[in-house]
């Protein structure tokens, strides 16, 4: 598994990241620890999970994994922002959650630092400074390495990397947004948005909760049993969905692939993505999703998923799609090998 430079950091970790939401509720813990195995086997450095994933859950089997090994191999990332309890101040971005969740965390994951610590989500309750300064304390107190966001729109993401940059604090290196061949809305401004201030982006949820990972199939009159993406089948089974599966399924057959390693290869071949977040609940399930390593899709396998996945572009992008501006000249750090 090759190593990337996270956004414009010096920060290597590899191209896929494992993400933990299913530790503890759809992979018990020894099946949890086998996958972590499997995955830094195959070259793995980059694991995710938050603090909201079972209530700590997650980080817990992830610490006692953790225990033995050599820590600083490893890219740990986790988030904040979920609220932790019944109490007035256990949820948001405030300086006095803030401050109590990551030392939880770091309880949890019996370690003395965090590499990246992500806000969960946009607070819209509590003032941007307040939380970036606060953050910028935990990296000058040693226990956050690099920060991150994750579902932020483009003017929430700039003005956060504004504010920092005006006060010399800490800024966000990283973005995790949702990204998929069914869901491509952050090329309209968060993808050049992160080229152009060198944040990296590690998509979650690729395979669109099982959607392109070849489970489902046009013509099919209910969703698989036990499958994430079967609480959404009434608004995804659609014509445009079927156009996206059908072009997942022809460039796997013909790739000698499967659809899962597909979508996937497809994210890793996008410009300014670095790693994207991958899950899983069995061991097999993992070890099919790595096999979107070590090979590539041809220009055109890539161009006939891009226009299978194209939506029309809604107001204004539609107009600036015609005026396209030049290439950002300080873009993301390249591949390192």
């Amino acid at each position: 598994m090759k190593q990337r430079f996270l956004g414009r950091t010096g920060l290597r970790v590899s191209e896929l990241c494992f993400g933990t939401m299913t530790f503890g509720s759809g992979a018990d813990e020894a099946t949890s620890h086998r996958m972590l195995d499997a995955f830094t086997e195959a070259g793995g450095t980059f694991i995710d999970t938050a603090d909201m994933y079972g209530r700590g859950v997650s980080e817990e089997i992830l610490g006692r994994w953790l225990k033995g090994r050599r820590r600083d191999e490893l890219v740990v990332a986790t988030k904040v922002f979920a609220t932790m309890s019944d109490a007035p101040n256990a949820g948001g971005l405030s300086r006095k959650h803030i401050v109590s969740a990551v030392e939880a965390s770091l309880r949890r994951l019996g370690t003395d630092h965090i590499d990246l610590y992500q806000t969960h989500v946009w607070d819209a309750t509590t003032p941007v400074e307040e939380t970036l300064s606060t953050l910028d304390t935990l990296v000058k107190a040693g226990k956050v390495r690099y920060l991150g966001a994750s579902n932020h729109s483009g003017a929430q993401l700039q003005k956060a990397l504004d504010v920092a940059r005006a006060h010399d604090w800490e800024p966000y290196s990283c973005l995790q947004p949702f990204y998929n061949l069914l869901g491509r809305d952050i090329e309209w401004e968060l993808l050049p948005l992160s080229a152009a201030e060198g944040v990296g982006v590690i998509p979650y949820s690729p395979l669109h909760g099982g959607w392109l990972s070849g489970k489902f199939r046009r013509g099919m009159a209910a969703p698989p049993q036990g499958t994430r993406g079967a609480g959404s089948w009434a608004e995804r089974a659609t014509e445009d969905t079927w156009r996206v599966v059908d072009a997942v399924l022809e460039v796997a057959e013909e790739a000698g692939r499967s659809p899962a390693q597909v979508a996937l290869r497809w994210l890793l071949q996008q410009p300014g993505v670095t790693a994207p977040i991958v899950g899983a609940r069995s061991v097999e399930q993992l070890a099919d999703n790595l096999g979107c390593v070590d090979w590539e899709l041809t220009p055109e396998q890539r161009e006939r998923l891009t226009e299978a996945s194209a939506r029309p572009l809604p107001y204004p992008y539609n107009v600036l799609a015609h005026y396209p501006g030049r290439e950002p000249r300080n873009g993301p750090r390249t591949d390192v090998g």
